[in-house]
């Protein structure tokens, strides 16, 4: 996979289908993306979770394309595909069909119960064990045949858990990884995967059971040539622990740092994550979903009596980041954010990155740089892309918690995206990060009062360096580098003269 920056989105939301999303890339993104990460397309794509509820993994919806779009996608851009390994939709034909005949149904072995993970009953201890990112418990009565069941749901009763070690489990999934692997793709995010295993008496999240599957389930996409992203929000060591035995991980903490360094003038405990974190990394500021605070929290999963472990944040700060998110975006992400809106998730803040910004171009800019000297893969969703703010319309027809961040774009809206400047800059940015041979090594971070600087210098072209200064306390960044020509170049305002 090339280490270029890649974009995230939705092809409905962005371009209207995959061919659409296709001549965005080659045409006003060119030279920005190296690689896409196309949000769910199977069907449908917009269920009751925005396509991440499938009812056919293995097909794209019609209403988007086929299966030789991603292809041809995949023609000119490293391609990223979902692989939802913790669930499937209520209304797939293998739940109906247990649904209708209970056990006789040659699917019932597919799919989680409470009986199935706890045979011989479950205790209030064991329920309350169970680590789940909404209130209550994981569980939907559900009719299965003649018998009324307790369905294990751990999202919402639309999403239907797999028994991922069952026969019918784990070739549902293999059929998955073949589809996704013929069409060329070329990493598989997995969807939720801390999820996906339930073992009786713990947590049931990223348990070593967990992380043996994902290490099965690695090899076998690896065996097909498909690399293995992990998805999971969580406990930041826990994070460290994943990326040693996966492909790429996610640095959710990484958001959430930028923004308490942003807000504080204080860089430290940024510095000191880039130094600790896990270097085969997706960076990240803004998904499909909320921005994370679990992230650079204390550890959820701590059982009574066991050492507490702390995190990245206090408490006090992390309140005091959401509070500041809430006042920067004049109170729409609250309306977003845990019971204000349905769907919710208990440890996300909803907000587009640049309001949470305050639309501020130049801290938004100095954001970006930070990413992307970031060691990793940097990835910007489409409507960070765009410098887009939060859509409370979208929020006030649908309710939907993280719709604030999941605008749909009409031509005329990119239009006008693409004329202002702060986007222009943004995409100029991030060629600059994708053509200078400099990135591929790691990072030597600097820190003195407010200012943090970056350095990164090439391996393959170790003439090529590159170093961001930024001053936390009023957003002020600068770049300097050095072409393995030789050949130097300074840009003190991102805005207005982009490298």
């Amino acid at each position: 996979m090339r280490n270029q920056v890649q974009l995230i989105a939705y092809a409905d939301r962005l371009g209207g289908d995959l061919p659409g999303l296709t001549r965005l890339l080659r045409g006003p993104f060119a030279g920005a993306f190296g690689g896409v990460h196309v949000l769910p397309f199977f069907t449908p794509y917009d269920g009751a979770d925005a396509g991440f509820d499938p009812v056919d993994h293995t097909a794209v919806d019609p209403r988007l394309g086929t299966w030789d779009d991603v292809r041809e996608l995949g023609r000119t851009h490293d391609t990223v595909v979902d692989l939802i390994v913790n669930h499937v939709s209520a209304q797939s034909p293998a739940f109906a069909d247990v649904r209708a005949r209970g056990d006789a149904s040659e699917h019932a072995g597919m799919f989680l119960t409470m009986s199935s993970v706890f045979p011989a009953g479950a205790t209030e201890d064991d329920l309350t064990r169970i680590y789940r990112p909404r209130p209550g418990l994981p569980f939907t009565p559900v009719r299965l045949g003649d018998r009324l069941r307790y369905v294990w749901t751990t999202f919402t009763p639309q999403q239907v858990d797999i028994d991922v070690h069952s026969r019918a489990g784990a070739a549902y999934l293999s059929s998955v990884l073949d589809a996704v692997a013929d069409a060329g793709v070329s990493l598989v995010r997995l969807d939720a995967v801390g999820y996906a295993v339930k073992t009786p008496g713990t947590t049931c999240f990223m348990t070593p059971d967990t992380f043996a599957f994902i290490e099965r389930f690695t090899q076998q996409a690896r065996a097909r040539g498909v690399d293995v992203l992990v998805e999971v929000h969580s406990y930041y060591r826990r994070q460290v622990e994943i990326g040693r035995s996966v492909d790429l991980v996610y640095d959710f903490a990484l958001p959430p740092l930028v923004l308490h360094a942003l807000y504080t003038a204080d860089g430290s405990v940024l510095a000191r994550w880039l130094v600790e974190r896990p270097t085969n990394a997706v960076t990240v500021l803004d998904t499909h979903d909320g921005i994370g605070v679990i992230d650079v929290g204390p550890d959820q999963t701590v059982q009574p009596g066991d050492d507490p472990r702390p995190g990245l944040l206090d408490p006090a700060q992390i309140d005091a980041l959401v509070q500041g998110i809430h006042a920067r975006t004049h109170g729409a992400s609250q309306r977003a954010t845990g019971a204000a809106a349905s769907n919710l998730d208990l440890y996300q803040v909803n907000s587009t990155f640049y309001d949470a910004l305050g639309g501020d171009d130049h801290a938004y800019l100095a954001a970006r740089a930070l990413q992307l000297f970031t060691p990793g893969i940097p990835q910007v969703y489409y409507v960070g892309a765009l410098a887009g703010g939060n859509d409370l319309d979208l929020l006030e027809r649908t309710g939907v918690g993280r719709d604030i961040n999941r605008h749909r774009y009409t031509a005329d809206e990119l239009d006008a995206a693409l004329a202002r400047p702060v986007v222009a800059a943004l995409l100029a940015l991030c060629r600059f990060r994708n053509t200078l041979p400099a990135f591929d090594g790691d990072v030597e971070v600097g820190l003195d009062g407010s200012v943090l600087t970056l350095t990164r210098r090439g391996v393959a072209e170790p003439g090529a360096t590159a170093r961001l200064t930024v001053d936390l306390a009023d957003a002020s960044a600068t770049i300097d580098w050095t072409a393995p020509s030789g050949v130097t170049g300074r840009t003190t305002d991102l805005l207005l003269t982009p490298p």
